[in-house]
């Protein structure tokens, strides 16, 4: 088990890696800590405390659509992952590495199965893209392209909250975030009305790859606190949100079929 538990860790969650925790302060200006954890400044109490009364962690996945060695959708996931890790929730970061094209067979390929299952556990996303040529980029897509409606009789996405946001090479853009909004509906997920657009993101991080505290870090933050305090309404409500007149027809059909 403790094995297991590590290998998730350096897996889905290397965000860790030197990160602050309680009682084990490693990095002294880790600003993720400072502002969301009850041992920092706390201020994110609100979401915090909404979350601590829940039965178990919030599960969140946190894809991102780069493969560059400095991926800026990718520290931007990071730190985001901090923001919803110290507020309390359980963090699992997807990397698109080796993952193929969508064809007739790549449903079978490791990395599109282990997708899914981190989808189909996840109770909420937040998808981080770069945007390319005026919308989100190939990987970013083929990650999207790779998560069916229905697997068999579950539907991994439905019901799910989502949020979204983008880092820009230039100036400050909304259409990679339109674009994963209208693909979350599609998905039929509930996409958060708050999101980010990070310009010039080539300025915003550190050479370590941390935030630089600029305006849009503050957006960022809001946007995880938004993710967090609507997944806790919504928490444990997917199957009512699921149960609409359309899916009962549908159910009913099918329990006919097989009888």
């Amino acid at each position: 088990m403790i094995r297991q538990m590590s290998s998730t860790i350096s897996k889905y969650q290397p965000y860790l890696a030197g990160l602050n925790q309680p009682g084990k302060q490693l990095v002294p200006d880790d600003w993720t800590f400072d502002i969301a954890n009850e041992n920092g400044r706390d201020e994110l109490r609100d979401a915090r405390l909404m979350h601590a009364v829940l039965p178990s962690k919030l599960k969140v996945l946190v894809l991102y659509g780069s493969l560059r060695q400095r991926s800026y959708s990718q520290l931007l996931s990071f730190e985001i992952a901090r923001i919803l890790h110290h507020i309390g929730a359980d963090v699992r970061v997807f990397n698109p590495h080796g993952l193929p094209l969508k064809d007739d067979n790549s449903e079978h390929h490791p990395k599109v199965q282990e997708l899914r299952q981190l989808v189909s556990w996840s109770e909420a996303n937040f998808w981080v893209s770069p945007e390319q040529h005026g919308a989100i980029s190939g990987i970013m897509k083929t990650q999207i392209d790779h998560i069916p409606l229905s697997l068999g009789s579950v539907r991994p996405t439905q019901g799910k909250i989502l949020a979204v946001a983008q880092v820009n090479g230039g100036s400050q853009s909304f259409n990679a975030v339109n674009t994963l909004r209208l693909l979350g509906r599609w998905m039929r997920m509930h996409t958060i009305p708050n999101q980010s657009s990070v310009p010039k993101a080539w300025t915003a991080f550190s050479p370590e790859g941390r935030f630089l505290p600029i305006s849009n870090r503050e957006r960022v933050v809001d946007v995880c606190e938004e993710l967090v305090k609507v997944s806790c309404l919504f928490y444990g409500k997917h199957d009512l949100f699921a149960r609409r007149l359309l899916s009962q027809e549908e159910k009913e059909n099918n329990n006919k079929k097989s009888d």
